[in-house]
């Protein structure tokens, strides 16, 4: 494409690519492409610059990149691409157009006990986080659930595989039921996007890129839930981290909740465990206020647990509070049961009589592949032991980081392969994605052109309404794209940025 072009030219003139990265990095900050820094992950205070020194820099990009002014920064642009990464027309409304189905497919899992029982009886046997989370389920199962509104954001992130014949096909890499973000920088980055396309001569390249609101859909599904649970004075809780780098796109989000006129509030773990409390009729409160919704942006990985975490979990959950995810919609999204969804007939066991809708979704697998105990689990160890590289080895858990790749894969399973340990993993087919050309704009990283390749992120919202789907919708997407020397991915651990798409 002609991005390419314009980028082969920018090596052969590096002035006029770090003034071109510069013009990008200004009018990111201006749109509001903002992340905290690693720094002061949790202020948004103005910093004097060390030891008094001035004057500040010329550039809001020298700002954000002289090391002598680092220790008076609190938040630079979110990393992102130079230019918009192309994505083919078809394979990118395909992804849209099967996101209500993968919502609907969610929710109809969280509301199934013998499936999740069944899917996850092995895995719980050999991690424990996956197990407190389906004793959770299992204890608010027999008490009877408290509240018939259901509410879920999911993200279902793809890469193109590349055929022999140089065609690409859709697969899904997995689906987040918790926590997914991005939305907020993902929304403002198509104006910046299109203005380094202008700038770069390439106008009609400009109107290929499609405008993004992923936060307004998130915010309807938010919206329609309070208003659901029927109490004006209670509010929307954001349950959060200790370390919030995202602070900003949750921003966006709570100020077009209150200009509703829905109040939002922002509490951690420790808050619920020392403040929160229900009464006779399991309302949750805390700190004097009802909560209508419980909104988790934390509480997916291990490490977000104490022990006393988990009774704050278990209040959450036994609560009439709208949740989102609900504990069975968490435990939809562990990759034993999008391994469990890849084999023959279960679809159909949650869309009867709609074969059109398994066509669409079973189209975007991957082959995945169980290392439960017994003979397949057996002949899925000898197939990653003898082809590594055609693999990925997954443990059941989100936020990036986590996966193995090529020898990695054999270490794992020569340890594991001799007992249950190895239910813990699951194994799937390694994508092979295009590789593409384009400049990393990351906060001390060289300007550089890097071979890259992309994901692609839909996110969804849904609300339900005893058995009424009231609202689902797609809520628009992410593109994350990083170097190809990386295997596994993430925008907090530094290996990926943000990106746009550019339909051809």
């Amino acid at each position: 494409m002609a991005t390419n072009e314009i980028l082969r030219g920018l090596m052969i003139n590096p002035e006029r690519l770090k003034d071109l990265a510069t013009e990008a990095k200004e009018f990111a900050l201006q749109h509001g492409v903002l992340f905290r820094t690693n720094e002061t992950p949790n202020s948004s205070e103005d910093f004097f610059p060390p030891n008094g020194a001035w004057p500040w820099p010329s550039t809001l990009d020298d700002a954000v990149l002289v090391t002598e002014f680092r220790q008076g920064i609190v938040a630079t642009y979110a990393p992102f691409t130079l230019f918009p990464s192309p994505v083919p027309k078809a394979v990118f409304h395909q992804a849209l157009a099967v996101q209500t189905h993968f919502n609907t497919l969610v929710d109809k899992i969280s509301q199934d006990p013998g499936f999740l029982e069944e899917a996850l009886a092995s895995t719980i046997q050999a991690d424990d986080f996956t197990a407190k989370l389906l004793g959770i389920y299992r204890q608010v199962q027999h008490e009877g659930r408290t509240q018939s509104i259901m509410m879920g954001v999911n993200r279902s992130d793809y890469m193109l595989d590349q055929r022999e014949d140089r065609t690409s096909s859709l697969k899904q890499i997995e689906i987040n039921t918790i926590a997914a973000g991005g939305f907020g920088v993902a929304d403002h980055l198509p104006v910046v996007h299109r203005h380094i396309l202008r700038l770069a001569g390439l106008l009609e390249e400009s109107q290929c890129v499609p405008d993004n609101n992923s936060t307004a859909g998130i915010v309807r599904a938010l919206a329609k839930a309070w208003e659901l649970y029927g109490q004006q004075k209670a509010a929307i809780m954001f349950l959060v981290e200790d370390v919030q780098f995202f602070i900003y796109s949750h921003r966006h989000v709570d100020s077009e909740l209150w200009k509703r006129g829905i109040p939002v509030i922002r509490r951690k773990f420790e808050d619920v465990l020392k403040a929160g409390f229900l009464d006779r009729n399991k309302k949750l409160f805390l700190d004097g206020l009802e909560v209508a919704v419980v909104f988790y942006r934390y509480g997916y990985m291990p490490n977000h647990y104490k022990e006393k975490t988990w009774e704050a979990r278990l209040l959450m959950e036994r609560s009439l509070a709208v949740k989102c995810p609900d504990i069975g919609t968490h435990l939809a999204g562990t990759k034993k049961v999008q391994q469990e969804l890849a084999r023959p007939g279960v679809l159909e066991r949650f869309f009867p009589d709609q074969p059109q809708v398994v066509e669409q979704i079973r189209a975007t697998f991957a082959g995945q592949y169980t290392l439960d105990m017994g003979p397949e689990g057996d002949q899925t160890v000898a197939m990653g032991l003898a082809k590594p590289d055609e693999f990925v080895l997954k443990p059941q858990r989100e936020g990036g980081g986590n996966n193995f790749f090529g020898e990695d894969i054999v270490r794992m399973l020569e340890e594991v392969k001799g007992d249950k340990r190895r239910a813990a993993y699951i194994l799937m087919d390694r994508i092979r994605p295009k590789v593409e050309h384009n400049v990393l704009l990351r906060r001390g990283l060289p300007l550089q052109l890097s071979s890259v390749c992309y994901e692609i992120g839909v996110l969804g919202a849904y609300v339900r309404h005893g058995g009424e789907m009231v609202l689902n919708e797609v809520a628009g997407q992410i593109l994350r794209t990083k170097s190809i020397e990386h295997g596994d991915g993430g925008i907090c651990s530094g290996v990926s940025v943000f990106d746009s798409p550019l339909i051809y």
